[in-house]
């Protein structure tokens, strides 16, 4: 009996040692094996693989299991009853030597780019509240978001709001590869929802030389294209001050591709009077693969919103009750209304492995009803683009080279009328137009890899631009006109070289030219004027700069300082009935200094604190008018409008083994001036933000997020968006005071 039972067990035993599972966990980028990866599946105990990077165990059937590491991106992959499973993680991009970025139409790391870049990303939206942008974009050097009413942006990058008394001109925006700024100049950027952000990269300073007009820099926006699983999602988020946001999502993993669908409702009541607001918006993208060469992607993104105008205050009025709209703005149903449809299309092709273009067109169209204190704007338009660029690898004697060339046209087609306002309706008419806008440019770009350590980028775009105004109706003067204004083909290039002092530190400096015309809004005015003499700001930037990772990314470091030198800058007033005006202002000198240090403290997937991490920027900027004579008063030399001094965020990031994180940031403001005789200041404040959760798996198939979070915790009082120049001293927007919000996430695998 012994020894058939010891028979038995000896036959069995190579059976059992040949049903184990082997596990190796490898880096992507170069190979080598990871430490301490944990390994989860439903209804089994959680496996770590050793400092070798691996782990081997027995199943009794193949099953999913999710690998993580807090360092490198989870996985989730199929782990066979037996034999050897080789896994590949993504790092987290936690250096800077491995952020890859898409500016200038090429995809490098970081540290190979000789510009100015901020990154945001997803985490950096999901530290705040998630209903905007502000506070996330906030948080990065040189870059200011004001928001004067909730989803009534303000977009200031190395410069000032001079020109935006609402909404966001002299940057360009994309999203998803197509021209999102307007033919006319102008942004909606108040239409798109923080679902439709997956990634964001800012460009700072003129990049004319390959995105057109726009001295303020370029902001690209995109949402996740790669769909590799089937998975429904919800949130929910609710605040202080009637805030409500709720989202649902669906992912369908297709043959060669796949559809995603969103759809999103957010509501407030706002802090003051008057600031209500209500966007739904709806988002339907498709990525295929027709073939190996190619990739197509389709969006359809509808947006419907609706927000109160509380307008601005004098200093009075805030001290006397800082929750008040303006007179007026009430009773006059000051508000935006509008509806917007995108249909985009984007094509990339690789003819060959050194050959490849993507290709991207739009149609969009707008209603918009903006009711006010003064008059009664209904805006229709009707506009198409698209943009272009080639992309060619070669080598030139020993110098690798790549060329980058293509081109870009925008046309927009608006019907415009302007009404009286009684009491909230459309009354009189007082002119009506048609507006054309016209937008192209080409552009050009080589960049030569002088050697392992040199760069150099050499970039040029020729730009063309025009506005047609056809008054059909006039009742103020009673004559139908005709004005049209072409401006000059302008050519903006650009220089720039990257030193590689080692893998992961380099040294950058570049030369960069910019101009930026006048939008539509500024060359016709609400009350009826056209200022055909209005000229487009040209200016050139020069700027330098060092980025560098130590200690395997724990460490990273990106400085920069530069000098731009713009004439022909447009400035705002506002005549004694409210109107803002526009006017060149001569020449400002824009001198700054921006940094960004991150460490962390602690980095470690076996202690109960898996991340602490910290950091810093520091924005100082000084921007002064060279040359500007308004009259009698001479403000050369005064402060720029609307530009604080300096900024400095501190943040605090904590990710624990059960799945608890902590997002602390602390921002200080500067004193901003808000006249251009520096008479009047905003004063400096800081503002702390704090955001604290649960954020886990269970099993393989669900993953859950609980959170809450505060908004101005000191209970500051500040304004997020003042009006500059103002007529009768409304400089200011009071934001609101400590308030609460909070949350659940569900994603659900399937």
């Amino acid at each position: 009996m012994f020894k058939s039972l010891l028979l038995l067990i000896l036959t069995l035993l190579p059976l059992t040692l040949l049903a184990q599972t082997r596990i190796l966990v490898l880096d992507a980028q170069s190979g080598d094996p990871i430490p301490y990866v944990s390994l989860k599946a439903n209804n089994l105990p959680a496996y770590v693989v050793d400092e070798e990077g691996q782990v081997s165990f027995s199943l009794e059937e193949a099953t999913e299991m999710r690998f993580s590491h807090v360092a490198y991106e989870s996985k989730t992959q199929t782990v066979p009853v037996s034999g050897t499973l080789t896994v590949s993680l993504q790092r987290a991009e936690n250096a800077l030597s491995e952020v890859v970025v898409s500016s200038f139409d090429t995809e490098r790391p970081l540290l190979e780019q000789a510009a100015g870049i901020s990154r945001v990303s997803e985490a950096d939206l999901f530290r705040f509240n998630e209903t905007s942008v502000v506070h996330a974009f906030n948080t990065k050097p040189g870059i200011r978001v004001e928001q004067r009413a909730p989803a009534s942006y303000r977009i200031s990058i190395r410069g000032s709001s001079l020109r935006a008394p609402f909404g966001v001109r002299n940057v360009k925006v994309y999203w998803n590869g197509i021209p999102f700024t307007a033919a006319d100049g102008t942004t909606p950027l108040n239409m798109l929802d923080l679902s439709n952000l997956e990634n964001t990269e800012i460009i700072k300073g003129p990049a004319g030389s390959i995105y057109g007009a726009g001295n303020g820099g370029v902001i690209n926006f995109s949402s996740s294209t790669d769909i590799n699983e089937n998975r429904i999602s919800s949130d929910l988020i609710f605040g202080d001050f009637g805030m409500t946001r709720y989202r649902f999502g669906l992912s369908q993993e297709m043959e060669e591709g796949g559809i995603k669908v969103s759809y999103v409702k957010q509501k407030a009541d706002g802090y003051r009077d008057h600031t209500a607001m209500d966007r739904e918006v709806i988002q339907l993208s498709g990525h295929f693969r027709p073939s190996e060469k190619q990739r197509l992607t389709t969006q359809l993104l509808y947006s419907d919103l609706f927000y109160e105008l509380p307008g601005a205050l004098t200093a009075s009025q805030v001290e006397e009750n800082p929750r008040q709209a303006r007179p007026g703005s009430a009773a006059q149903n000051a508000s935006i209304d509008q509806q917007s449809m995108y249909g985009v299309v984007s094509h990339d092709y690789q003819f060959h492995p050194n050959l490849s273009n993507k290709t991207s067109i739009y149609i969009n169209t707008v209603d918009f009803e903006n009711p006010f204190n003064l008059d009664y704007k209904k805006e229709t338009q009707f506009s198409y683009g698209g943009r272009t660029s080639f992309t060619y690898d070669a080598i030139w004697g020993s110098v690798p080279i790549r060329l980058i060339g293509g081109g870009e046209y925008q046309f927009s087609k608006t019907a415009a009328q302007n009404f009286g306002n009684r009491a909230g309706q459309a009354d009189t008419i007082r002119f009506s137009d048609e507006l054309q806008s016209t937008t192209a440019f080409l552009f050009q770009q080589v960049e030569a890899e002088l050697s392992e350590r040199f760069l150099l980028t050499l970039g040029l775009s020729e730009n063309f631009s025009n506005l047609d105004i056809a008054r059909n109706i006039d009742a103020i003067r009673g004559m139908p006109s005709q004005a049209r204004r072409t401006f000059d083909p302008v050519i903006v290039p650009r220089v720039a070289l990257v030193a590689k002092l080692n893998p992961t530190a380099a040294i950058h400096g570049s030369i960069s030219s910019g101009f930026s015309p006048p939008t539509i809004d500024e060359v016709r005015t609400n009350e009826g004027t056209i200022n055909l003499n209005l000229e487009a700001e040209k200016g050139i930037n020069y700027e330098l700069g060092y980025r560098s990772s130590f200690n395997q990314g724990r460490v990273n470091v990106d400085v920069s300082a530069f000098y731009f030198k713009l004439d022909e800058t447009i400035t705002t007033f506002t005549n004694e009935q409210g109107v803002v005006l526009f006017r060149n202002a001569g020449a400002t000198d824009q001198k700054g200094v921006e940094a960004l240090v991150d460490y962390a403290l602690i980095r470690n997937q076996l202690t109960f604190i898996q991340e602490l991490k910290l950091t810093h920027t520091f924005t100082g900027h000084y921007f002064t008018f060279a040359d500007f004579v308004k009259g009698e008063n001479d403000y050369s030399g005064n402060d720029l409008t609307g530009v604080a001094p300096h900024t400095l965020v501190n943040q605090l990031d904590i990710r624990t083994k059960p799945g608890f994180y902590l997002n602390f940031t602390h921002q200080f403001v500067d004193d901003i001036p808000l006249n251009d005789a520096n008479t009047v200041y905003q004063d400096a404040y800081h503002l702390l933000n704090a955001r604290a959760g649960w954020r886990g798996s269970i099993g393989t198939t669900l993953d859950l997020e609980v959170f809450a979070g505060v908004e101005n915790l000191s209970d500051s009082n500040y304004s997020l968006g003042n009006d500059l120049n103002p007529f009768g001293g409304r400089y200011f927007q009071p934001a609101a005071p400590r308030n609460f919000y909070g949350g659940i996430k569900v994603r659900l695998k399937y």
